[in-house]
């Protein structure tokens, strides 16, 4: 594949391995898909996403999901965030900074590994108290059953997967937290954009057909209760350029409960 940006013509030509050649005008959406393709490679493999930071927490993701992320959960408002991947600890205080905001919801983040300094900032920051930290494998009977006896009945829950990205991982993830996640609400498999990736600099070949995305599809087609849904923007959705994101097809929506 080819593309070619004319900015003198104004226009976004794609070039196909078999040699047909289709043009955009630069400032379509179409053009802007391609463009943003090649740019969220750039950024990725440039490790920008790595910059970003949360009240001193570092936060691997990229802006604009995290925009998105943060419209959902103040319109949802759920009483439990469900997090699997601490990391560095951006998320799971961003997470919380929305909570102590909307004044309702706390989050349990889990991670294979918590490092003590991580734990200890975490529960030093103002946010410490809405933040419970479970160190295991996140999909590990055990620590899913940890998981289930601090959500209590009635409560209404969000779950955001961002911890091992293997396909097999991420479904196990997604059949242990799925029945937690409330009617109406998400549970999101985070960076399907490894599928997009395989051919970068720091990317690996079989990230094309091992990826989150992956098994979200799985998951959805095995699961009619969830549905493959982005949330609509809160403002102006008719102009959301949906392919600047890491998380393509991350948006479960749950439409019922499990067995209707």
């Amino acid at each position: 594949m080819k593309i070619t940006i004319d900015t003198d013509t104004q226009t976004v030509a794609l070039r196909s391995a078999a040699g047909a050649t289709t043009t955009h005008p630069l400032y379509s959406r179409e053009a802007f898909r391609l463009v943003t393709g090649v740019w969220l490679k750039q950024e990725w493999s440039l490790l920008h996403w790595q910059s970003f930071s949360w009240l001193g927490f570092q936060l691997w993701q990229l802006p604009e999901d995290v925009m998105r992320l943060q419209e959902v959960v103040a319109t949802l408002r759920p009483d439990i965030i469900i997090e699997t991947g601490v990391n560095r600890g951006g998320s799971a205080v961003l997470l919380a900074s929305l909570c102590r905001a909307l004044g309702t919801g706390r989050v349990i983040s889990i991670d294979i590994h918590i490092p003590a300094e991580v734990r200890d900032a975490v529960a030093a920051c103002p946010l410490g108290d809405l933040i419970t930290l479970i160190e295991g494998d996140s999909a590990a009977p055990e620590v899913v059953g940890q998981v289930r006896r601090q959500v209590g009945p009635g409560q209404s829950v969000l779950v955001f997967l961002d911890s091992d990205h293997s396909s097999a991982h991420v479904r196990r993830e997604l059949e242990a937290y799925g029945p937690l996640v409330t009617p109406g609400s998400y549970i999101v498999a985070a960076d399907g954009v490894m599928q997009d990736l395989s051919d970068t600099p720091l990317g690996h070949a079989h990230w094309r057909d091992d990826n989150p995305a992956v098994a979200a599809r799985a998951f959805a087609a095995d699961h009619p209760e969830f549905e493959i849904r982005r949330p609509l923007a809160r403002y102006n959705d008719h102009l959301v350029l949906d392919s600047l994101t890491y998380w393509p097809d991350a948006w479960l929506c749950r439409l019922t409960p499990s067995g209707d």
